[in-house]
């Protein structure tokens, strides 16, 4: 039987970070003497590159000054993880490490990662939730284009040698189901995450919680629990 492929994104997704991401991007936005997007619009660009993400928050500002917001969020963003620790500033989603441990012991499912962190801060993540062996592909925003290019989901399915029929990618914006789709892959999207469901319209499932997950797997390939 082939392996299935289920790529997560992580933010919004498997791991609620919104505190750590507001206080993170308020911080360099007031090093700049600049005053904060709200929430809404900081929490609307999650998942996206960090210089992309910027750049859509405030088009307007010279490159030099994006660029010094980029720095000082990964500034900010890294001593606050630090302070607080990966695990409680990013905590999990009520099911979400069910679902991934349930996932990971079946015989013809493969799980990757596609997200808008570095390298760096997913290999914190996932030491402090100790997800180390979960996912046999991860693809970080230091290696591909930002959301929603497929380059991600395309370099999943290459190393694991995955067809688009049988990927899904699980995620909570628009950007991860407009990349799903841009892939040729199946969306599943997730509504407790930091876009409107009125945002997901790219999505081809979309989940209420957890539980659901194995029921929409079933329901798009045929697997028995």
């Amino acid at each position: 039987m082939p392996l299935k492929l289920v790529i997560f994104d992580v933010d919004g997704t498997l791991v609620d970070s919104q505190g750590l991401i507001l206080a993170a991007m308020r911080a360099a936005f007031a090093e700049e003497g600049l005053q904060a997007p709200t929430r809404e619009a900081i929490l609307g660009i999650v998942g996206l590159s960090l210089d992309v993400a910027v750049f859509k928050l405030v088009p307007d500002l010279e490159q030099t000054q994006r660029a010094r917001l980029v720095d000082g969020y990964k500034q900010s963003y890294m001593q606050l993880r630090a302070a607080q620790g990966a695990a409680q500033s990013s905590p999990f989603y009520p099911g979400a490490f069910d679902a991934l441990t349930r996932l990971r012991e079946r015989e013809d499912v493969l799980l990757g990662v596609a997200t808008g962190k570095s390298r760096r801060g997913l290999d914190k993540l996932i030491a402090g939730h100790g997800l180390e062996g979960y996912f046999v592909t991860t693809q970080v925003a230091d290696d591909h284009p930002s959301k929603p290019h497929p380059s991600m989901i395309e370099t999943a399915m290459l190393e694991t040698g995955a067809t688009a029929a049988e990927t899904v990618m699980i995620g909570d914006t628009s950007f991860d189901m407009e990349m799903a789709a841009a892939a040729g892959v199946t969306g599943i999207a997730v509504k407790w995450g930091y876009h409107p469901a009125t945002r997901l319209g790219a999505a081809q499932a979309m989940l209420d919680d957890f539980g659901a997950l194995d029921g929409a797997l079933e329901q798009i390939w045929g697997l028995q629990p």
